[in-house]
Order: C-alpha cells, then structure tokens, then sequence
C-alpha cells in the first residue's frame, strides 16, 4: 500500500450485523474515520445505543505512510478481541477505517479461542458488508501571485486537471494591488511535477500546506 499514492478504505458507515455464537451476540460496525479524535464520540454513541453491553471491543488504522492504529479488547481476555478485530482491517487492506463489536454474554463462556474466533468473524462480516473504495494520497499547495498573472496560473491548473480547494482574493499592503490565492490538490505521484512547475514561474509562490 505504501509504494502507490493509493489507498483502500470503506465509502459510509456500515449497517449493524448480527453474529452469534453459542447464545452470545456480536453486532458489528466499521466507520471511516480520518483522526483518533473520531474514535471516542463514536464508542460514545454506541455505549447509548447499547446501554447493557458487557463489551465494546474496537480496532481502527489511520495513515497510508505514516500508519496508526490500536487494538482494544475493553474487558475481554488479553488479545481475544482486537487483535482479531484489527487482523481483518489488515486482511482486508484498508486504513482510516474504525471497527467496533458489541458484545451480549449469552450465559456460556466461549474460551480465548471461541472468543477470538467470535470476534474475527464479526469483524470479518462487518466488512464485508461494506463499500470499499480507492481513494489517492493527495498533496496539497497553496500558490499566490499578482492579479495580472491568474490567467498564466489558470493555465497550469487547467492543463494538469489541478483540483482547486480554495481561491481568493486580497489586497497587496505595499501596493495596495490584488493579489491571487489559490489551494490547490494533486495526487502524490504527480506532486513533484506540478511544483516544479509553478516553481519555476517566477511571478507565482507556491508552498507546500500538507
């Protein structure tokens, strides 16, 4: 996954499933996420929707270079729940995706292997059910010049099919001229090249945003 400026990932939230398991049930969810920061408000929602839950174990991967993830089995034997969990995000391909399985205790105790064999095939169902995408790894610029040279920037964005993500307008303070700004996005294989080339104009700045 690294060596490409692609990366997989689930399109929506998926529908609730249902896996079952010697009287105990596993309903399963998975959910885009793009930061930690998304992780808790969504346990949090869970917690409500299932208030008698003995266990709301999740895995969740953020990055494509730079990779983040854990692994949380909230009560459950060490490494039953989300390690299984998190081996199917992996199988699976995906990043900046969250899965998360509530458990009810249906009276008989499955084991470790029960148990991560349980969480596994939620998991597994989970994403199954969803839409997995492609989405690129995308650089971001922002490139600023004197009024008189947007058409020349517009040029450039039109012959390289640049995805505009923002544009104004301001007041040079020297000259009291207007002066052009424009965020602009590309995917990382082409990065390089669209900053050489504005780079190379020297009536346009560009910088790196992210």
């Amino acid at each position: 996954m690294n060596s490409t400026d692609t990366y997989k990932t689930i399109a929506f939230p998926s529908e609730e499933t249902l896996f079952k398991e010697k009287n105990s049930k596993f309903f399963g969810y998975a959910y885009p996420i793009a930061s930690e920061e998304e992780v808790k408000p969504i346990l949090e929602d869970l917690r409500k929707i299932h208030p008698n839950a003995r266990h709301i174990c999740y895995a969740y991967q953020i990055g494509h270079e730079k990779i983040s993830y854990r692994a949380n089995d909230d009560g459950e034997p060490n490494n039953t729940a989300g390690i299984p969990i998190y081996g199917q995000i992996q199988s699976f391909g995906l990043t900046n995706v969250l899965v998360a399985v509530v458990r009810f205790f249906g009276g008989t105790k499955l084991g470790v292997g029960g148990l991560i064999s349980a969480y596994k095939n939620s998991a597994q169902i989970t994403l199954d059910s969803c839409q997995i995408i492609e989405k690129t790894i995308d650089v971001y610029y922002s490139i600023s010049f004197d009024y008189q040279n947007m058409n020349k920037a517009m040029r450039v964005i039109k012959e390289q099919k640049l995805e505009i993500v923002n544009q104004e307008m301001e007041l040079n303070p020297e000259s009291g001229l207007p002066i052009g700004k424009i965020e602009l996005k590309t995917r990382k294989k082409n990065a390089e090249k669209i900053f050489d080339i504005f780079n190379s104009m020297y009536e346009i700045h560009i910088k790196i945003t992210e």
